[in-house]
């Protein structure tokens, strides 16, 4: 039985349906138990940059960590609008190892995606984020969750498992 709770925070108004089906995997993968949270954040509009016409991830990650409750290790929220760091054009999503907060997006995970599609890079994407959260770093190999995805294509090539690599560095970071 997974031992570490992660908190599954909709931002905005990703569907409901798909937030439950994160759950299975991050339990299966990294040995985590995800909780939907009641809270609803609404559309960060704090966090839109009119010039990039996307949302900034560092500050919706700040309105997540007070979210954090007793018991749980992490918070991910999980978004429908399109994310930036300052150095990128978008981001899939973004971690904070230290505030122990991330955020992942649909919006471009959604582009020329099926349901079924857009639920399993969603899936990918979110073990991806909770594997930072518990202190995994990007890998080089293309097949391993832990790669760094630049595009939709990428997620589909990406396993929902991490590589022998990663699964040894994550048993090495439970101890």
């Amino acid at each position: 039985m997974p031992q570490k709770t992660l908190l599954l925070v909709s931002v905005g108004s990703p569907p409901a349906s798909l937030l439950r089906d994160l759950q299975d995997p991050l339990a299966a993968q990294m040995g985590v138990a995800a909780v939907v949270s009641k809270t609803v954040l609404p559309t960060p509009a704090y966090a839109f940059n009119k010039d990039r016409g996307q949302y900034h991830c560092n500050a919706i990650m700040r309105r997540l960590t007070p979210m954090q409750e007793p018991g749980q290790f992490a918070v991910l929220g999980i978004s429908d609008v399109d994310l930036f760091v300052p150095d990128s054009p978008f981001v899939f999503g973004e971690a904070d190892r230290e505030s122990k907060t991330a955020v992942m997006s649909l919006h471009r995970l959604a582009q020329g995606a099926a349901s079924e599609m857009l639920r399993r890079r969603a899936q990918v994407e979110v073990v991806h984020q909770a594997g930072h959260l518990l202190g995994l770093s990007y890998c080089e190999d293309p097949r391993c969750v832990m790669f760094f995805a630049q595009t939709p294509q990428d997620c589909d090539r990406k396993q929902l498992s991490l590589c022998n690599l990663c699964r040894n560095e994550l048993q090495k970071l439970n101890r």
